[in-house]
């Protein structure tokens, strides 16, 4: 048997230290004897050490931790799911019982605060009331006790034979997750208690085996509260609550609500107080006595109060063109501070009806997430995280696992980053790539919810740092509609055909997620049952890769479609295999290639310099089924068949084309550049030859919903996966520029993010204040014609910025409550981008908003650009919530773009062809537009003024004074620093708990040499085996 507290040798907040005893004749203490569950039960010092118990020695009226933490608590269960301070147990040696509280009551040392502490145990385990001036902290996972969960905040007498278990409530304590916590109270024996105390007599074993067998002999059988001495003693008890109180008052209207019917003893020691003036008090104030009735344990160890409540739509609507911010863990839910607050139970509520569910998240902890939302075994869940070593792999294989036997449906996957944003295209030697959203998808019968937010799949994120939360409920449609999944290209207006386009950019950023995971293709094919159109945000995403803009091929496509046939969209792809018409020895006098010269120079080009090409489906068993051949047809001839191959789709293209286009579902149809084709096939370079795939409707588009085999499924989410969308700071610009924005009135645009990118500089301070609509009024040096007129460049960045940046101090984050560790892996700003941005004077303090917040890190992103439009008139702009921290990583870095083709004429270009964007990261996030004509192309809704966002910090945020220092990671290391030797022990602990949290990496100012042109190896070797068959079967 072992005490945890007999090595101590300086206090804890928690656990304070030893009186001395040694000028009393005995040692009054409790010794629990117990049985633990699987997870044994562990005994702390005050070093760190822990060892194996079997009991615990509990000295009387000392409060007792247990937790995760050994050196926050004196019992440890090991165990991600249990807190670092979970619950507390107390020994209370004048009443001779045990209390078990859910919780943690933080107190100071003395006599004065153990009084205060054993009668605020006594008072939770008697009512409902939670005041009083002790600090609680709440632990995230449940306490119960037979079953029946324990009300945070309150506690509960133990008894021999009670079941206590931790996370879950089950039999064994386990919840499907892992091992169960917990224990079982097998004996209760006191030490130094024989005689009398308080007028009881007791004996030496008080409690063994069942609760009745305890041993407890009231003397003379007179209750305590009993007589004339027994009233004496309850006033006394009452009165000592109330000098202990900081509000006397409402200790006293708390006093009298306890006074139940029934309860003959208290309520004759009551008429002391005189029952009118009680009364009276209780009028005047408004308490109602029968909300007040205390939760007592009762027969058959079930706790009388109800569950805790968690709200569904009629609570909590929805936020509209507006978002709430997540419910921190010491927020009461019915405070004004946690007014449009909402926690993750809540927002998922209720569970039992969802037929399926999608996150995306950076870092997870998928067994809190489980036990915290009690999820049902058997529901199919998808969760796509982060994974440097798997998301980098190029097997399908790693990058999808199956973490939990109980949870068979539960799949994990990390989502693939391109080999083109590797380090010299070299996939081994990977690259800066984060998979960053946070995304929730709750599929319902008649209903599908998506939910965009800041915080991660961490208990941390939801319960102790502020993040953004934002949700819309979207109704089943009357049909199926697979063309809503497509971009809807039409003549600019506003509304893009007769829906929002948030169906086609939900499902093309999920379709990159699951691209390759088969037995996820379904949850694009699913989206195409509801209704999106009443989307009140347009979204943004971005996804790694280098991406090049091509308005005019799509123009260009949408006008060269047959009338009957419904154009789609286009996907980027190339014709690999071209080199081969330069080596091979089939074609020894060259005809082929002369015949390809031939055709290539006489075939019609477009005003863009493209030429159609026909594609062939000629499969090749033998090789592959799903080959595809790029043919360049005579333009002399009109009889089909008279062409010349000039080579293959990709493989991963070809396994996608060919199960749709044979079934009928697609047609497809491509361009290439002949000046391209013709140097690569006579073999002047090896670069790639880029090809412009169209897709339109096939001849059964109207009937795939019934004719759709699984092969089919997972070649639509390829598709979707392709079809070329604006991404970063391209969707930023096309969305925004279908309004009329008055760039003429002064504006401001604020940016708080948790992270600030290395690469941020005036150029990219410059790109993503263009993408925004910011516009250089006056040019003298250049006319309208002029591509480039009207751009706004980093040399007008530099002497007008346009960006405020609102990120925290580093004196503010020292002084959070929790000190400076909760904020080191969440917030990324380096010392040389801080030198970099000193000299602009951009950099605003971030103080946290409502009040409540402060003193809490925030983990939001969040922009807003407003327009001053008057006082009377009200304001115009926009609002941007979700993961895109502020950096190049998240929006894009511009690049210029070595497939641009100047086209012919007068026509005047789009400056944005001349670039592309390289993209790290997968982002999600939502956008609000308030333009001046109201008009905005999503429907109505009761908050439509950009004035009602009230945004989670101070505005205006107070800029930076001389003195102050953002918090960089060198500035928080250097208060690492500064911490005394135990402070830093004490953070090192802490920080093995932590590592779940976000730590993000971010793009370097300068991107390596990257070859996006060149024909991979694999690619080679493919098309040589389909060459050979080709060569072979002409031959014969």
């Amino acid at each position: 048997m072992i005490d945890p507290d007999s090595n101590h040798k300086r206090p804890f907040a928690l656990d304070p230290p030893s009186s001395s005893f040694s000028k009393k004749p005995r040692t009054i203490a409790a010794s629990v004897v117990l049985k633990h569950f699987d997870v044994p039960l562990l005994s702390s010092t005050e070093n760190g050490t822990v060892s194996r118990c079997d009991s615990m020695r509990l000295r009387a009226d000392r409060p007792y931790s247990i937790g995760r933490s050994p050196r926050c608590c004196g019992f440890v269960f090991r165990d991600r799911r249990v807190s670092k301070r979970h619950c507390q147990i107390l020994f209370d040696a004048s009443l001779r019982k045990l209390y078990l509280l859910n919780g943690v009551l933080l107190h100071s040392d003395g006599s004065t605060a153990t009084c205060r502490l054993v009668h605020e145990f006594r008072k939770r385990a008697m009512t409902s009331s939670r005041g009083g001036d002790i600090v609680f902290r709440e632990a995230s996972n449940g306490v119960f006790v037979n079953g029946a969960e324990i009300e945070k905040g309150a506690a509960v007498e133990l008894w021999a034979g009670d079941r206590v278990s931790l996370v879950c409530g089950n039999e064994n304590g386990s919840c499907g997750v892992g091992n169960g916590i917990g224990f079982v109270v097998e004996r209760i024996d006191f030490e130094g208690c024989d005689g009398e105390i308080d007028g009881l007599t007791f004996s030496g074993h008080s409690q063994s085996g069942r609760r009745n067998k305890r041993v407890v002999a009231l003397k003379a059988n007179v209750s305590r509260y009993e007589g004339v001495v027994g009233r004496a003693r309850f006033l006394q008890d009452r009165c000592r609550d109330i000098l202990l109180s900081n509000d006397p008052v409402s200790c006293i209207l708390r006093d009298a609500s306890e006074c139940v019917p029934g309860n003959a003893e208290v309520q004759s020691s009551l008429e002391l107080f005189g029952e009118s003036k009680v009364m009276d008090l209780d009028a005047k104030v408004g308490v109602d006595v029968a909300d007040e009735v205390p939760n007592v344990l009762d027969s058959v160890g079930k706790y009388n109060h109800d569950p805790p409540f968690v709200g569904g739509d009629d609570v909590y609507p929805p936020p509209g063109k507006n978002f709430y911010l997540n419910r921190l863990e010491f927020m009461n839910r019915d405070s004004l501070a946690c007014c449009r607050s909402i926690s993750l139970p809540e927002l998922i509520h209720p569970v039992e009806s969802l037929s399926r569910m999608f996150i995306a998240t950076f870092t997870s902890d998928i067994k809190w997430f489980l036990t915290y939302c009690e999820i049902p075994f058997p529901l199919p869940v998808t969760i796509a995280c982060h994974n440097a070593e798997r998301c980098w792999s190029s097997k399908p294989d790693e990058r999808v696992s199956v973490p939990y036997q109980d949870y068979p449906n539960l799949v994990v996957v990390y989502p693939q980053f391109p080999e083109t944003i590797a380090f010299g295209n070299n996939r081994k030697r990977q690259g800066i790539a984060c998979h960053h959203p946070k995304l929730i998808v709750l599929q319902r019968k008649d209903s599908i919810r998506i939910v965009i937010t800041s915080a991660n799949l961490v208990e941390k994120q939801w319960n102790s740092v502020t993040n953004t939360i934002w949700w819309q409920d979207f109704p089943h449609a009357l049909s199926v509609d697979f063309a809503s999944l497509f971009p809807q290209i039409g003549d600019g207006d506003i509304h893009r055909g007769s829906k929002c386009d948030f169906a086609t950019q939900l499902a093309g950023f999920m379709a990159s997620l699951v691209i390759d995971v088969p037995s996820q293709a379904h949850w694009i094919t699913q989206l195409t049952k509801y209704d999106f159109g009443g989307a009140t945000g347009h979204l943004v995403a971005s996804v790694p890769g280098v991406h090049f803009y091509r308005n005019s091929v799509l123009s260009e496509s949408f006008q060269a479609s047959p009338v009957s046939t419904q154009f789609l969209g286009s996907v980027v792809a190339s014709v690999v295999g071209l080199s081969h018409l330069f080596r091979s020895v089939a074609d020894s006098n060259s005809a082929r290639l002369k015949a390809l010269a031939s055709f290539l120079g006489k075939s019609c080009k477009n005003a863009y310099g493209k030429l159609e090409i026909v594609l062939g489906r000629n499969p090749i068993v033998s090789v592959d089924e799903n080959a595809v051949s790029v043919l360049v047809p005579n333009p002399d001839r009109t009889f089909e068949g008279d062409c010349v191959q000039l080579g293959f789709l990709p493989r991963n293209v070809a396994k996608w084309v060919s199960p749709l286009w044979d079934a009928g579902f697609f047609t497809f149809s491509g361009y290439v550049c002949p000046k391209e084709a013709l140097a690569a096939a006579l073999g002047e370079n090896c670069k790639k030859v880029q090809l412009i795939l169209n897709v339109s409707e096939g001849h059964n588009f109207k009937d795939m919903s019934k004719m759709m085999q699984s092969e089919q499924i997972v070649a639509f989410c390829s598709l979707i996966a392709s079809v070329q969308r604006c991404y970063g700071l391209r969707r930023l610009q096309e969305v925004l520029s279908r309004y009329r924005w008055p760039e003429s009135l002064k504006s401001e645009i604020i940016y708080s993010a948790s992270s600030i990118g290395s690469s941020v500089n005036s150029k990219f301070l410059a790109a993503f204040s263009s993408a925004v609509g910011k516009k250089s009024l006056q040019h003298f040096d250049s006319e309208e014609s002029d591509p480039e007129w009207g751009c706004w460049n980093a040399s007008e960045e530099l002497q007008d910025p346009s960006v405020r940046i609102i990120f925290p101090t580093i004196e503010r984050v020292k002084n959070a409550y929790n000190g400076i560790l909760p904020s080191r892996y969440i917030l990324c700003f380096t010392e040389k981008t801080w030198q970099r941005l000193k000299t602009l004077d951009i950099l605003h303090d971030a103080i946290p908003h409502p009040h409540e917040r402060i003193g809490h890190p925030m983990h939001i992103k969040v922009v807003r650009r407003c327009f001053w439009t008057g006082r009377d008139a009200p304001s115009v702009g926009w609002v941007y919530c979700g993961s895109h921290n502020f950096s190049a990583a998240a929006w894009g870095r511009q690049i210029s773009n070595p497939f641009r083709t100047k086209a012919d004429g007068p026509q005047k270009e789009d400056p944005s062809v001349n670039y592309g964007l390289h993209i790290c990261n997968y982002e999600l996030g939502i956008i609000f537009t308030f333009p001046p004509t109201g008009n905005d192309g999503c429907p109505k809704v009761k908050s439509t003024k950009l004035d009602d966002i009230i945004l989670p910090f101070v505005v205006p945020a107070p800029k930076y004074g001389s003195s102050d220092q953002p918090a960089t990671k060198q500035a928080m290391r250097d208060v690492m620093v500064e911490l005394t030797e135990g402070e830093r022990e004490k953070h090192t602990e802490e920080m093995m708990g932590e590592l779940d949290e976000e730590e993000y990496v971010e793009l370097p100012e300068e991107l390596e040499e990257t070859n996006y042109e060149q024909e991979k190896e694999e690619e080679k070797e493919y098309t040589d085996i389909l060459w050979s068959q080709v060569d072979s079967s002409q031959s014969s």
